[in-house]
């Protein structure tokens, strides 16, 4: 097939189509390069299935040129959780972007496989969460659901353009990821913050008390369950949490990535409360999903633990430093 990536000179982005090249497929992938770096994509531009563009999702006219012929559409281009950036761009680039690229994949008749998050499970406790469950966002008084709230309304449009015009969709619900090519600051989570930090034998930042849990998926396993659902037509009109279960807290996650690095010195922490954040910032205690459908659907299971992840990770880290 011939497959579009927004984003696709991103972290994520970038490793979805180095696995499907490697399935056999052509890529095309579109970024703007405003949090994406061309470092990702350098090692397949002489693949003769694969180009690169530079390319604002939201300018709709180019978008349509761009996927001609295209079979199907992955759209991972976002703007992440307002912690200390703008609300605003948040909520104008993912809703005016998906609605431009769903404009294109109605045109051309491809599929649309939409990266969502899990963050639109919002505070829910009933554990796991399951993808029919109900979902319970905060006030929005706290810029921080801005995220949630636009992935929620980009899962609707999804869904609205499957019932209007038949367009074949899936809807995968990321939850934490991490991995080669990690953002090193907190677009990309706490991971590149805490390598840095432990690298350079200064304070971790831990925001809260560090009790709070996330489940963190390596890249490689969640850019093969994406190109699974891609892929595969029984996945289609379904949504589909991607993750583990392997569940870890803030806190014990920088103790694992301290004591995995081998530092001699002890790990510092710098706490961070919730008040610095951006207004009335909101968190989460405790985030696990149900895996049933990602088994069922794509038969997949993750395949690289926390600890071989890490271990990955900070070898990457280490390897990609300038000297």
């Amino acid at each position: 097939m011939h497959i579009v990536i927004t984003g696709g000179a991103g972290f994520i982005g970038s490793h979805l189509g180095d696995v499907l090249l490697a399935h056999g497929h052509r890529v095309t992938a579109i970024d703007d390069l405003s949090k994406g770096a061309m470092a990702n994509v350098e090692h397949n531009l002489q693949n003769p299935k694969f180009r690169f563009i530079k390319l604002d999702v939201r300018s709709r006219a180019e978008l349509e040129r761009v996927c001609t012929g295209c079979d199907a559409i992955a759209h991972l281009a976002a703007a992440k959780i307002p912690r200390y950036g703008s609300a605003y761009d948040t909520l104008t680039v993912n809703l005016d972007g998906t609605r431009s690229v769903l404009e294109v994949a109605r045109t051309h008749g491809a599929k649309f496989v939409l990266a969502s998050t899990s963050d639109v499970y919002g505070k829910k406790t009933d554990f796991p969460f399951a993808e029919d469950g109900d979902l319970v966002l905060g006030t929005s008084t706290s810029r921080r659901w801005a995220y949630a709230a636009t992935k929620l309304i980009d899962e609707h449009l999804a869904y609205a353009y499957q019932d209007e015009y038949q367009l074949r969709i899936a809807i995968l619900r990321y939850f934490g990821c991490y991995g080669e090519r990690q953002y090193m600051n907190w677009w990309g989570g706490p991971q590149g913050v805490f390598l840095q930090a432990i690298d350079r034998n200064e304070p971790v930042e831990i925001h809260g008390d560090g009790e709070q849990t996330r489940c963190f998926m390596h890249v490689t396993d969640l850019a093969e369950a994406t190109a699974r659902a891609v892929e595969r037509e029984k996945v289609n009109g379904e949504i589909v949490n991607i993750g583990t279960q392997e569940e870890v807290s803030i806190i014990g996650l920088a103790r694992l990535m301290h004591e995995t690095s081998g530092s001699p010195n002890e790990l510092k922490v710098n706490w961070v409360p919730y008040s610095a954040l951006s207004k009335n910032y909101q968190d989460v205690r405790r985030r696990i999903p149900d895996l049933g459908k990602m088994e069922r659907l794509l038969d997949f299971k993750p395949t690289i633990s926390l600890t071989e992840g890490n271990k990955r990770l900070w070898q990457w880290y280490r390897a990609s430093k300038p000297a």
